[in-house]
């Protein structure tokens, strides 16, 4: 993709940052898929068929999507109004809600699972990238608004019940929500908080920093998070706290208004079960031929909506012998024209699985783009023909922006050693052995190696004489050698963790940055909780995470603060 170009207003250089890139070649366990898609968006055109390569592309696509947006924008907004203003919508979300009312305004929307305290750093990432392309957008005369879709529909709650972060000793910690508060099935967004909640904040705080900034931070967590209040309400206020300076939207799509207003879709999507199953199920066949992962695992039994019992809980539904449908935990059987008969009485017992929840969105909402990480975009290699089934305009998704945030002792720390970010990929070990043969214990690792070619070449003299005279004592040799070499490996690894134990505050510098940049191996986006950059500088940290962003970018951003 592009550069970021004038539209694109902010840049890291505004805040005074310092921003390197990775390819995400480089970083582990990257998809086949995802890395063509980064690469070349157009050469995937038979799985993503609106695919665009430049994001100052989108405009072009804007009138098929306002001409096929049927749906009713006042009581979409209404809704929307309702919701965030229950949430502490200022007046930048308010204005938008008012703007998307407009016939010719375009929604650009990202989405995410309501997860504890906001969940992981990527959340805010991907709702941040949805603002600043829609303030592209409006710079270029396109109206557009950004919209946050709150994934409540899902039912996986161990996803979203825990918290980890940098405590104050630089170590990873967690928080966590007892999982008893979920009922099997039950979606995630209307688990509600009981008292306990109160007890996980005042860990949190405990175990994080002090600072100048927890007067700021303290209470803004504490007001969203309390008792009485579902899941999706308290994940919504405290976005709404730290995002809502930016006018972002948030939707819930648990809303029964919403549900009203999606039940037709639900409805087609019923009566043409049988077509969208046999083309997802010969779509992931294509994709696998092609030499790439099918995300969803298809069959052509499968029914595009969850049936919700009297109690909430969702139950997957397939097709039987015998034509019917039924859901797993039930007896009853259904036709599909009985099922689509239901959801526009009951739709509010109804959600989407995976493969129609962006077609829903997408029905409810005006969007130009959706905004998603690698599993979307692999999603969307399937979804794209349940769009085509619905006749549908089919979403162009852009990879998300994808962030490292690097802090000053941080970085200190990898100066002195001359470390980055891909060093910790192999695992903390491989860096601590680095470091000692470096820095720490230089001077005996140069012995060792010196050794160690000695030891060889000596090895490599004897070995011709050997054989001059008997080659199977050659033979022997060889077979000494290893063992040789496995004793002065092993000898040697004895040493860097000899080392390391006598150099306590190297080796507490490096655990702490292996923690803080790649804590379990996996990226810091993916386990890291925005509280842990609150605690540390204030709420002014969403806005250096705003001018980091670059939407012109498809590589990984090492952002320094």
């Amino acid at each position: 993709m592009s550069t970021a170009e004038p539209a694109c207003y902010s840049t890291p250089e505004e805040s005074g940052l310092r921003v390197e890139t990775l390819s995400f070649e480089r970083i582990p366990n990257q998809s086949r898929l995802f890395l063509d898609y980064l690469r070349d968006p157009l050469a995937l055109r038979q799985f993503y068929p609106s695919a665009v390569r430049f994001h100052h592309e989108l405009p072009q696509r804007a009138q098929e999507v306002l001409t096929a947006h049927q749906v009713d924008r006042g009581k979409v907004c209404d809704a929307l109004q309702v919701m965030n203003t229950r949430w502490g919508a200022g007046e930048g979300t308010l204005k938008n809600i008012q703007l998307l009312r407009d016939s010719d305004c375009l929604a650009v929307v990202s989405g995410q699972q309501a997860g504890l305290f906001t969940g992981p750093l990527y959340t805010i990432y991907k709702a941040l990238s949805a603002v600043k392309l829609a303030g592209c957008l409006m710079q270029r005369n396109t109206k557009a608004v950004p919209v946050f879709w709150i994934a409540a529909e899902d039912h996986d709650f161990v996803e979203v019940a825990k918290a980890e972060f940098i405590d104050r000793s630089c170590q990873l910690a967690n928080v966590e929500v007892s999982t008893q508060l979920h009922r099997d099935g039950q979606p995630v967004g209307q688990v509600v908080l009981h008292d306990s909640i109160t007890t996980v904040v005042d860990q949190l705080f405990e175990l994080l920093p002090k600072s100048e900034f927890a007067d700021e931070v303290e209470p803004l967590v504490r007001s969203a998070w309390q008792p009485g209040r579902n899941y999706a309400e308290a994940f919504a206020c405290m976005m709404t706290s730290l995002l809502g300076q930016h006018g972002l939207i948030f939707l819930n799509p648990l809303d029964a208004q919403l549900k009203k207003l999606a039940a037709p879709l639900y409805a087609v999507a019923a009566r043409r079960a049988p077509e969208i199953a046999i083309a997802v199920e010969s779509r992931s066949r294509e994709l696998e031929s092609a030499g790439y992962h099918a995300q969803v695992m298809a069959s052509s039994s499968s029914f595009p909506l969850f049936l919700h019992d009297e109690g909430g809980s969702r139950h997957a539904v397939v097709r039987a012998d015998n034509g019917k449908y039924k859901a797993k935990a039930t007896e009853k059987e259904y036709s599909a024209e009985e099922l689509a008969s239901l959801v526009l009485e009951a739709p509010d017992r109804f959600s989407p699985n995976v493969t129609l929840r962006a077609v829903v969105q997408d029905y409810l909402l005006p969007t130009i783009a959706y905004y998603g990480g690698a599993a979307e975009i692999a999603y969307f290699a399937q979804t794209a023909e349940v769009y085509r089934i619905l006749e549908r305009p089919i979403t162009p998704i852009l990879p998300r922006s994808s962030l490292t945030m690097i802090e000053r002792h941080t970085s200190r720390v990898l100066e002195r050693y001359g470390l980055g970010l891909a060093d910790f990929f192999d695992g903390l070990d491989p860096v601590l052995s680095r470091v000692v043969e470096e820095h720490l214990g230089a001077d005996t690792a140069k012995l060792f190696t010196t050794s160690e070619q000695n030891i060889n070449q000596e090895l490599d003299n004897l070995r011709q004489q050997l054989e001059t005279v008997d080659p199977t004592l050659a033979s022997a040799l060889e077979t000494g050698r290893r063992k040789i070499n496995y004793q002065l490996e092993g000898l040697r690894a004895r040493f860097h963790r000899a080392q390391m134990a006598r150099s306590e505050a190297a080796h507490r510098q490096l655990r702490r940055a292996f923690d803080q940049l790649y804590p379990e191996k996996s990226l810091q986006e993916r386990r890291i909780n925005i509280a842990s950059l609150l605690a540390r500088h204030g709420t002014y940290v969403i806005d250096w995470i705003y001018n980091a962003i670059n939407l012109g970018s498809t590589e990984h951003q090492i952002v320094y603060l």
